[in-house]
């Protein structure tokens, strides 16, 4: 019962992490083609499966409880992290299910990790435009000190907001 409920949980993590790394590509794709329709889009979606994702850890965080009750062990909660309860839940099981549920459990981590590198390359794409906006409007207005101002004449502070520019100077 536990290990079929442990798998299944990691399975359904497993597919949703594949589905945000493709929606992460997707994103990238809006972002230099300036699809901001498309990227909101995407972005929406990135947050149900964040959504989804949240409501799966806290089950396999209830399957755990479930386990320290089984094995009758009150210390496993308070000395170990969500990733050492995993492995104590393995260890107890034959070796065929433990090399099963660790093999989808790398698998997972690795996946996870594919996706927030591709998300650093993003914000490092990003931040790497910032920097070239603030170091043009530097150069192009150096009496405004990199300052930019709303349209109430009140000070706007940088950031990744959109911005509108007068075609003409």
């Amino acid at each position: 019962m536990i290990y079929e409920k442990c798998r299944n949980i990691l399975l359904q993590e497993f597919e949703l992490v594949q589905n945000a790394t493709i929606i992460q590509e997707k994103i990238r794709v809006a972002v230099i083609g300036k699809e901001w329709t498309v990227f909101e889009d995407h972005l929406n979606t990135m947050n149900d499966i964040e959504c989804k994702i949240e409501e799966l850890e806290k089950e396999r965080e209830q399957l755990f409880t479930i386990f320290e009750t089984i094995i009758h062990q009150k210390s496993f909660e308070d000395t170990l992290d969500a990733k050492g309860r995993f492995y104590k839940l393995v260890s107890m099981l034959p070796e065929n299910q433990r090399n099963d549920l660790t093999s989808i459990y790398r698998s997972l981590k690795l996946e996870s990790i594919k996706l927030r590198l591709a998300n650093d390359t993003l914000m490092a794409y990003l931040n790497g435009i910032k920097t070239t906006l603030k170091d043009f409007f530097d150069l192009a207005f150096p009496d405004r000190a990199g300052k930019m101002y709303t349209k109430q004449g009140t000070h706007f502070s940088h950031d990744m907001r959109s911005m509108v520019l007068n075609s003409q100077f």
